[in-house]
């Protein structure tokens, strides 16, 4: 098969209107419009139950036909490019930001970011996370110039919406219910061992792990943190840094060494 017609097969199985390829032939007919269209059809069924596996509590929230009838149209727009399926569907949530029929779920969109960042985290490279006894000896007139490491799982989204309450009752196990108090919600998504964590941020702590995961020494996230909110609790936030093992190690390493 020619690089050419190896090209119009590819943007063929995805276009449900698209004929059969020029140049393709089959034992049975020249035009062997029933077999592509078989093929087609598990093509398609296969990349929308790819999604549906990397987005469940999405799939949840609209419904297994709706998503299915989403994923197809996020197929045939944006097919994968790499045989890997492990990360497609990483632009799904900017084309449901564009798709109309769920214009009235607004969250949608970074309920889709945050799984995944969910999934990403789960493929990511294994790394053991900062032990509190590291950061504890550090002297206090020096902990304000430190830099983190931050773990290769780690990811922070900031959503208008409350999306870690969304995810959490439309996940495995959730319950769906109402939402009494509708504020955004920022999330960490992290795996500091084998199972993939997402904790609700407090407030300035998006910006704080952000800051650090950045490179800014920490004595400059707290204050990027508090110059966006008086609530922002240093303590806690440090506290959080340790317990959800969001960070690895002491940059640079020789500068703490005793």
């Amino acid at each position: 098969m020619s690089t050419a017609t190896q090209e119009r097969f590819a943007a063929a199985l995805t276009d449900r209107e698209s004929p059969v390829p020029e140049g393709l032939t089959s034992w049975t007919a020249p035009r062997p419009e029933r077999r592509f269209g078989v093929y087609r059809n598990n093509v398609r069924v296969g990349l929308t139950g790819a999604l549906a596996s990397r987005f469940p509590a999405t799939e949840r929230i609209v419904g297994a036909d709706f998503f299915a009838a989403m994923a197809g149209e996020y197929v045939a727009a944006d097919p994968p490019r790499s045989p890997l399926l492990l990360t497609y569907g990483d632009g799904f949530a900017d084309f449901v930001a564009g798709f109309e029929p769920v214009a009235g779920l607004p969250y949608l969109p970074d309920v889709i970011r945050l799984e995944a960042a969910r999934s990403r985290a789960y493929h990511a490279t294994d790394a053991a996370p900062l032990v509190p006894e590291r950061l504890a000896a550090i002297p206090p007139e020096r902990l304000g110039d430190i830099r983190l490491q931050p773990h290769p799982s780690t990811a922070v989204l900031r959503s208008p919406h409350p999306v870690v309450t969304i995810w959490a009752m439309n996940a495995e196990g959730g319950t769906p219910h109402t939402v009494e108090t509708w504020i955004g919600e920022d999330a960490l998504v992290v795996r500091p061992a084998m199972l993939v964590e997402v904790h609700r941020l407090p407030p300035g702590g998006a910006t704080f792990l952000s800051a650090l995961a950045e490179g800014e020494p920490l004595g400059m996230a707290a204050t990027l943190a508090m110059a966006e909110t008086e609530q922002f609790d240093l303590t806690r936030n440090l506290a959080g840094l340790l317990t959800t093992g969001a960070f690895t190690a002491i940059l640079p390493e020789d500068d703490h060494d005793a």
